[in-house]
């Protein structure tokens, strides 16, 4: 097939019975709607609702299985103390700031997870995560006594 029309770019060439301009690649809007909003329809399949609070209440559910995990390794890391010869109320309290340090480490966690674009800023992971990390630390020096 031979190309009939001349490159937009070389206007020094033209092949004879081309048309002097070349067509506009773009095409004019004559619609009176132009600037009407656009109307976007749903794509067929996807949910019509939001799934916010869906969302948030499968996060809600998997935070308190982690809670419960985490009692249990509370409970397993005084034990472990206590065996070590760490007075009882040490090792209680050693292990409650473990409990809320992995508390806090792991509703940072969910909340990144469930919508990072709302939850993961500075403002909400950032003290979650520093209350987290302290109190682990602080479970750790108080365990050692």
């Amino acid at each position: 097939m031979q190309n009939t029309q001349a490159p937009a770019t070389d206007p020094g060439f033209k092949l004879p019975g081309a048309p002097a301009t070349p067509p506009d690649p773009l095409p004019k809007t004559t619609d009176r709607n132009t600037n009407a909003p656009v109307e976007v329809t749903p794509v067929a399949g996807a949910p019509a609702t939001d799934t916010s609070a869906r969302d948030m209440a499968i996060g809600s559910a998997v935070f308190l299985v982690l809670l419960v995990v985490v009692f249990f390794v509370r409970n397993a890391y005084v034990h472990h103390l206590v065996v070590k010869r760490v007075a009882p109320s040490s090792a209680g309290s050693a292990g409650w700031l473990m409990f809320v340090g992995l508390g806090f480490v792991s509703a940072a966690a969910v909340l990144a997870i469930v919508n990072a674009s709302k939850f993961l800023t500075f403002a909400v992971t950032g003290p979650l995560v520093l209350v987290g990390l302290a109190a682990l630390v602080a479970a750790l020096f108080i365990g050692r006594r």
